[in-house]
């Protein structure tokens, strides 16, 4: 690459870790998801009016696309040496001309509604301006060629279907530069870290005493098949969060935020872990395989709306959570008490609102947070809630004490009023942390790996133990 001749870039793929098509798809699935797949179905055969299209519903801000540094330094050493540095991509031309100017290129071509610069057009386009051999070429795709054949010397990034073997054994000059994605960075997109909510499955088997290995085997298989659910969930909410994730100061370096993964494998990881969620969930049965249907399509209401709505997003990821218990009940066999899911109901509000307390408490302005609908301002109704959800909870509980099905099950019932004072205490710990900013971004989580409020929670355990006669039994007290 000695020669001072002007370096033409492709963008997606090349310096973006990205493809702005499907970074359009996807913000235009969380903005107007409905017109979204409309433009779809009616541009599929027409990619250049499909991007127009896609760009109308959502353009996507340019500058927060993640770029590859390797490419980017080419660029800065060419510009350092006096020569042009120009953007020619089949992404809409508005987007390319954005991307041009966060990034101070010299020019830039893109597509129109009625010509897609790509293969043998850009080919023909740059050799028009340049002249064939009068430029270099930076690629990434077999279906830059014709570009590569053109150009005075080429740039492979990635494989691009054996296209630097090719290009050499043709006598024509090349760089290339390697390109991919790991397992480990799509392991943190899928979060199995976060299957340890599904723990909560657990709750109706426990509280209706049921300690047996049939029990236990049929709750574990039902969180394999939510753990999957949650994990397809997850990677859709990040993919429909780019931009928003971009913008925040630690969720920024998630795997399809930072392009560590690309889109493309997020999409094809999400499909497969839903299907072999439900597929999962059928062999446990019509009543769990519907509870983890309507999980699933909850939680995608969430993703592409209800998140961004005051108030219902919290309650709808106190239902999300109450569904896990609904689901627990389904795969054991065990009938739920309507006392667990009003008492619990009110807990995980207190808890979304936490969560919701936590992300405010660390934002660094009062604005309202990127795709949410909160600003700092909003602390103080949001504790007002959680300590109303807190009350609610201490309330149903002790109701619960006082009904047949309880003095049935715990002999000892007093001790359900002892139990009380634990279960405050772990409530209020968790809405004080949250307040102080103190917390993880999800509380569940957190509460699992709180040393003092599973020390709490454990106390809690113990004493409806004792009241029910259980540890007398096994420990024969």
């Amino acid at each position: 690459m000695a020669d001072r001749k002007p370096l033409i870039l492709d963008a997606d793929g090349t310096f973006l870790k990205t493809d702005m098509l499907v970074e359009s798809f996807w913000a235009g699935l969380g903005t107007a998801p409905f017109k979204t797949l409309g433009a779809v179905f009616r541009h599929f055969r027409a990619p250049a009016r499909l991007k127009a299209a896609l760009f109308e519903i959502a353009p996507i801000r340019a500058d927060l696309l993640p770029i590859n540094g390797e490419i980017a330094a080419i660029a800065q050493g060419a510009r350092e040496e006096g020569r042009e540095v120009i953007l020619a991509s089949a992404s809409d031309a508005r987007l390319v001309e954005a991307l041009a100017d966060a990034h101070g290129m010299d020019g830039w071509m893109g597509s129109t509604p009625d010509h897609n610069l790509k293969g043998a057009s850009k080919a023909a386009a740059l050799t028009e301006y340049y002249g064939k051999g009068g430029y270099i070429y930076a690629g990434d795709s077999r279906a830059d060629m014709p570009v590569w054949h053109d150009a005075s010397h080429a740039v492979v990034v990635g494989r691009a279907g054996g296209a630097a073997q090719k290009l050499q054994s043709s006598g024509k000059g090349v760089t290339q530069i390697k390109s991919g994605w790991r397992i480990a960075d799509l392991l943190r997109a899928i979060r199995p870290h976060q299957w340890v909510k599904n723990v909560l499955l657990f709750l109706p088997a426990i509280a209706a005493h049921q300690f047996n290995y049939d029990t236990l085997w049929l709750v574990l298989a039902g969180i394999a098949a939510f753990s999957a659910a949650a994990s397809s969930i997850y990677v859709v909410n990040d993919l429909l969060d780019l931009e928003a994730d971009r913008l925040h100061p630690k969720k920024c370096r998630r795997p399809f935020a930072s392009g560590a993964v690309p889109i493309g494998v997020g999409m094809a990881s999400a499909f497969l872990l839903g299907v072999a969620a439900l597929l999962g969930g059928a062999m446990l049965g019509a009543g769990f395989l519907l509870v983890l249907a309507v999980y699933m399509a909850l939680s995608l209401a969430y993703s592409l709306r209800l998140k961004r709505m005051r108030w219902i997003d919290i309650f709808t990821l106190a239902t999300l959570y109450t569904l896990r218990v609904v689901a627990g009940a389904e795969a054991s066999g065990v009938d739920t008490s309507i006392y667990m899911l009003i008492f619990i109901f009110p807990i995980f509000v207190t808890l979304g609102c936490v969560k919701r307390l936590t992300e405010l408490t660390l934002a660094t302005s009062d604005e309202r947070l990127p795709g949410r609908g909160y600003g700092r301002p909003d602390r103080p109704d949001l504790l007002n809630v959680a300590s109303l959800g807190m009350v609610g909870a201490l309330v149903i509980f002790f109701l619960y004490s006082l009904s047949a099905q309880a003095l049935e099950l715990y002999p000892s019932r007093w001790l359900l009023w002892v139990a009380l004072v634990p279960i405050s205490l772990w409530l209020f710990r968790m809405v004080r942390l949250g307040w102080q900013g103190k917390q993880d971004y999800d509380p569940i989580v957190f509460a699992l790996r709180d040393k003092q409020g599973l020390g709490l929670l454990m106390i809690t355990l113990a004493l409806m133990f004792y009241a029910a006669g259980l540890v007398q039994q096994w420990f024969g007290f």
